[in-house]
């Protein structure tokens, strides 16, 4: 890999210098001010030692560039670059070599081949993606976040992106109303100062294709104006009948050098999704899973999902003569969707039977998101510590309409999509819901001694919410608004370098969720605090090429909306209380680049023990699995005929996994499996590369959702082959 312009080279060599960042924390910026006036009087020379190899502090190189299925730092939960050994949480990037030798093109596909994320299947791009028994409901685009709602297909697509990177684990400290399962960054690809480009285009099983088209370069002569357009198309009519899918994206970048110090960044991202819904299969009464052909559609021919994100971002960069780096960004997001479809709403009888429903939903919303932040590394007793202060805002705007109907009775074995005409459409609900932030924050990292990194910060936040449901026949409102004021959020952690390749950390880190639930007295429920401690062990090898991790942990999720029973011990479904509390224990080894110059891996193990510990709790947390497992290694030939050739391989596995309806008490419940990927690559020019990609080579049969009675219930895709070729200019 080269190394050239990360990061983690400035902290890490020499180790006297930058991989003395770590953080004693304060609480918010204001006490820093006195040290940032202090550390402004340092002189530019003294901070030189901070380069390497003409890159300075703060600069990262694009995972495009470096090549590989590592890297050696991360942006995620830290606000500017950081080492992998100096970020105290579980960390993951797959760098763009990697998403591209997987053939991913939403990020539900590529957590899919994750250990550690589990994926509630659905259509593509709108699935559920959890992590330690909790969904990521926000996405991060270079640090600035918008929802992420599976029902609403606001899933991304991958194509306009660089890397993925991903921390497990909650991090209140820069997103402190975030789900507790961690933070999703997709770090944008970037104009180039020279011209690059290419296409790709690939066909296989049930007709998908895909095709790409990716340009880059200067704009001026100086080389100070940069661009970047990037467009996909993917489409697939699957192996369900009638359950076509097509995808597209469209990107484009503006890079602006103002001056040496200061760069200006404009990004538009477009995505469109128009899919054909399938909601999977019922069950019997009892929760066994029946014997349907992977063919079998459940809906009806007229089902159809159509939405569509647009994304616009700015980003102001300077860096001072004293070592310090400002920041100032914006995300801009509006989303749309419209869907009406058929699903079978009721177990199967004995005889066969069961209903037929069908959803409706008109869905718009808009969300923005500031971050302003400025980091300053300083020397204090010997060492090289850095500073961290800012300030966010984000506000989101959302409204729907929604609607369900019963559309008959069936028998599932003669079944036919055209039996129902499509309906009109009626709403019976409207829903509008407004969500603010503000907050503000601080990190210091201090090494008072060469091997040892304290780490403490805090953010002070301000929410408002308001979140009222309309009955349209009754013009009945329901819902609360509310405001929570310098609510405090702390963040602790420290790293001991055992030696020059490996690092001992800690951590503990906290969110406060507000949520929507109402008491028995119309008010909304306190808001839920979640906390996690984590310990661990970095190794990272053959200067950066190659990066582990062992680490456990414990979480625990507290105030939790939960129902309450009456003294007859039967549910009461009018309200809600905050008796909920679970707790997530588990253990993670990750192994991720280059074991030689030839052969790449990435491989991870998850063990997880999900608990419910008072109240209802978190129903979803049976279809986590304890045990998930992913391999994925590629190995290219070097010398003789067939020099060039990579041959890939890997396996995705996990144990078995269960629902269960706590109003009904069934349990619907699927076995572990594993299954096989494999691919072939070979260069037929310098510039023209072939492969050959083949998933579930075995042809395993396998359930990879549960759901309930009704529906939800997927099954795994059998044996698929594609083959493709990709041209770089």
């Amino acid at each position: 890999m080269n190394t050239q312009g990360t990061l983690c080279q400035p902290v890490r060599q020499p180790r006297g210098a930058l991989r003395q960042l770590l953080l004693i924390g304060a609480l918010i910026p204001f006490p820093l001010t006195v040290l940032a006036a202090s550390v402004a009087e340092q002189s530019a020379t003294e901070l030189d030692t901070l380069t390497i190899e003409g890159n300075r502090l703060y600069d990262m190189a694009p995972s495009e560039q470096t090549g590989g299925y590592t890297v050696d730092s991360a942006t995620v939960g830290t606000k500017t670059p950081a080492a992998l050994r100096d970020i105290p949480q579980s960390i993951t990037s797959y760098t763009s070599e990697y998403i591209k030798d997987r053939n991913f093109n939403t990020l539900d596909e590529l957590a899919k081949s994750t250990a550690g994320l589990r994926v509630l299947t659905n259509d593509s791009g709108r699935s559920s993606i959890y992590s330690r028994g909790y969904e990521y409901d926000e996405y991060n685009v270079d640090g600035l976040p918008a929802p992420m709602t599976s029902i609403f297909g606001t899933v991304p697509i991958l194509s306009p992106f660089d890397r993925v990177e991903i921390m497990r684990g909650p991090s209140g400290l820069f997103n402190s109303t975030s789900e507790l399962g961690g933070i999703v960054n997709m770090v944008r690809k970037r104009g180039t100062e020279d011209f690059q480009g290419h296409i790709t285009g690939r066909y296989g099983s049930w007709d998908t294709n895909y095709q790409e088209i990716d340009l880059a370069g200067p704009l001026t002569a100086s080389k100070n104006v940069r661009g970047r357009f990037v467009a996909s198309r993917a489409d697939s009519n699957g192996e369900v009948d009638y359950n076509a899918n097509t995808d597209q994206s469209y990107y484009g970048d503006l890079d602006i050098d103002l001056s040496d110090a200061t760069q200006l960044s404009f990004g538009l991202i477009h995505q469109v999704k128009n899919l054909t819904p399938h909601n999977g299969y019922p069950t019997d009464a009892q929760g066994n899973l029946l014997d349907f052909s992977q063919s079998r559609f459940l809906g009806a021919d007229w089902n159809y999902f159509d939405g569509k994100t647009t994304d616009g971002i700015f980003e102001l960069t300077h860096r001072f003569d004293n070592g310090g780096y400002g920041r100032i960004a914006a995300r801009a997001s509006h989303r749309e969707a419209d869907y009406l479809y058929a699903f079978t709403g009721g177990a199967v009888q004995a005889n066969g039977n069961t209903s037929i429903r069908a959803s409706t939903r008109d869905f718009e919303q808009d969300a923005y998101s500031l971050d302003a932040s400025y980091s300053q590394p300083f020397e204090a007793l010997g060492q090289v510590s850095e500073f961290v202060v800012g300030t966010d805002y984000k506000h989101y705007d959302t409204d729907y309409q929604n609607g369900n109907s019963v559309l008959g009775t069936v028998n599932v074995n003669s079944y036919s999509p055209t039996r129902f005409a499509k309906p009109a459409r009626a709403y019976q609900t409207d829903f509008s819901g407004e969500d603010r932030e503000f907050g503000l924050y601080s990190k210091v990292t201090f090494r008072p001694i060469e091997r040892l990194a304290l780490i403490g910060g805090a953010r002070v936040s301000w929410y408002k919410g308001e979140a009222y449901t309309t009955t349209l026949a009754s013009g009945a409102e329901a819902g609360e608004s509310q405001k929570h004021s310098g609510f405090v959020t702390p963040y602790l952690g420290t790293v001991y370098d055992l030696d020059d390749y490996h690092s001992l950390y800690a951590s503990y880190s906290k969110v406060y969720k507000p949520q929507s639930e109402l008491d028995d007295q119309g008010k909304a429920l306190d808001p839920r605090e979640g906390d996690q401690y984590e310990l661990g062990i970095k190794g990272s090898y053959f200067n950066g090429d190659m990066n582990a991790r062992l680490s456990i942990f414990q979480l625990t999720d507290e105030n939790r909306a939960a129902r309450p029973f009456d003294a007859n011990g039967v549910a009461i479904t009018t309200y809600s209380d905050s008796s909920g509390k679970t707790r997530v224990k588990g253990a993670e080894i990750e192994v991720s680049g280059k074991l030689t110059e030839q052969w790449e891996m990435l491989a991870g193990y998850t063990y997880m023990d999900t608990q419910n510990l008072s109240g209802d709790g978190n129903t979803l947390f049976e279809a986590m699995p304890k045990h998930m497992a992913s391999l994925w290694t590629k190995y290219t030939l070097a010398g003789g005929p067939l020099t060039g050739l990579s041959i890939g391989g890997g396996v995705t596995a996990m144990s078995d996994f269960s629902q269960t309806n706590q109003t009904s008490g069934v349990t619907v419940s699927a076995p572990g499996y594993a299954t096989v990927d494999a691919k072939f690559s070979y260069p037929v020019t310098k510039q023209l590369t072939a492969t050959l990609d083949v998933n579930n080579l075995l042809d395993k049969e396998y359930w990879s959702r549960v759901g309930s009675v009704s529906t939800f219930n997927f099954q795994g895709p059998s044996r698929s082959v594609m083959v493709g070729a990709r041209y770089d200019f």
